[in-house]
């Protein structure tokens, strides 16, 4: 037992420098600047931070969040970005133990794709986050996160779908109505296998970012036939693509209504204090970022406990 907490705080040691990188990329894509040069430095003086200042949480304590040569004042987003991807990265280890370490004595042939699977939640957890302040602080969802991250969450499924065992998740018609195929000069073929697993995997998620991205488009074109105005950019499409090129088209769909509902209560809270009007934009982004964070911890049981309530 004491492993696999030492291997979880691995992880989320690992995070806290993850979430150091986050927020150079949280500062800089947004205004298109380079994440690699120039080297850290304060946004006030200028003057680089050196290696031990720049210590995820650590640095900021001791420096009692004040640059060590002009003094000017260190926000807190740096450690809560730090702490916050330092936590996801702690649940993701323990989902790869755990994957990599099965209950059974037994040799399990899940465990490759298990573990591709905590590496995965790991990297969701790392775009979402930044993706979240980035689109509460600019309201821009930059493409090097969005597309990206539709790119390596497809990815990710191609390699997924290599460790499938034969017959696994194959698409199967009713074995009691066969196909017949026939071609000129050949003789009469039958089957009823409609897509192998790789395919339906890898097909299935490529089809789920189509769709999602789909979804959205229409409410967007819908909302400004009937308003006149845009509603909804574009960066949130992506996004929701992303978020289905991870998880797939149903945990997708459980993130929008998530982000949906927390964005419309947002909005009730501001416009009952007089902090906004109907007109007002809010970072939609934002809310849909983190209802794809709520969907990626807690979507597979709520899905699964839906599923049986409705049987």
């Amino acid at each position: 037992m004491a492993s696999v907490y030492l291997f979880a705080f691995d992880g989320f040691l690992i995070g806290l420098f993850f979430g150091s990188f986050l927020n150079v990329c949280i500062l800089r894509l947004p205004a298109h600047e380079s994440i690699v040069a120039p080297r850290s430095h304060c946004t006030t003086c200028g003057h680089t931070i050196l290696w031990y200042d720049n210590l995820p949480i650590l640095s900021w304590l001791i420096l009692r969040a004040r640059c060590r040569d002009c003094k000017a004042r260190i926000s807190w987003q740096y450690p809560a970005v730090e702490l916050v991807v330092g936590l996801w990265f702690f649940v993701s280890s323990l989902r790869l133990w755990y994957a990599q370490h099965p209950p059974s004595d037994m040799l399990d042939p899940s465990v490759p794709f298990h573990t591709i699977e905590a590496i995965s939640f790991a990297i969701l957890g790392f775009l979402l986050i930044g993706l979240l302040v980035m689109d509460w602080q600019t309201q821009r969802l930059p493409d090097a996160f969005t597309l990206s991250g539709i790119g390596i969450g497809i990815g990710i499924v191609c390699v997924q779908a290599i460790f499938l065992a034969p017959g696994e998740d194959d698409v199967i018609l009713d074995s009691s109505r066969q196909i017949h195929l026939s071609s000129p000069g050949s003789s009469t073929a039958q089957g009823n296998v409609f897509l192998t697993g790789p395919e339906a995997l890898v097909f299935g998620r490529i089809a789920a970012a189509c769709g999602a991205a789909l979804m959205l488009l229409a409410v967007r074109w819908l909302y400004k036939r009937l308003r006149g105005r845009e509603g909804m950019g574009l960066g949130d499409v992506k996004l929701l693509a992303m978020i289905a090129a991870f998880l797939g088209f149903t945990q997708s769909l459980l993130a929008l209504f998530a982000g949906v509902l927390a964005a419309a209560l947002y909005g009730v809270a501001l416009l009952t204090f007089g902090r906004a009007t109907s007109t007002t934009r809010i970072p939609f982004g934002s809310f849909l970022a983190a209802g794809g964070l709520f969907a990626a911890i807690f979507g597979p049981d709520l899905l699964d406990w839906y599923a049986r309530l409705l049987r």
